[in-house]
């Protein structure tokens, strides 16, 4: 997800260097009838960027997540959420 995200940031000439760009992952194990399963994925993006490219990281964010290999493999089996932080350079 997160490389998919960034490919679409790219798009718009916002860079996703590592000291600018994080991910961090939470997701929930349930007994679903016996059966230990990943029930949720949480995703929280925080990214560093100016002020003036928000608009950009926004309309990024709205789109990445149909084009996302990873996110369209679990979709139905797997409840996902995904947030984005934005602060400014």
């Amino acid at each position: 997800m997160m490389g998919t995200f960034a490919t679409v940031l790219a798009k718009s000439k916002i860079p996703t260097p590592q000291e600018r760009y994080r991910a961090d992952v939470a997701g929930d194990i349930e007994n679903v009838n016996g059966v230990l399963k990943i029930t949720r994925i949480q995703v929280r993006y925080t990214l560093k960027l100016k002020p003036e490219q928000r608009p950009a990281a926004e309309a990024a964010f709205a789109v990445y997540l149909p084009h996302c290999p990873a996110a369209q493999s679990v979709t139905g089996a797997i409840e996902l959420a995904h947030h984005l932080e934005m602060q400014d350079l």
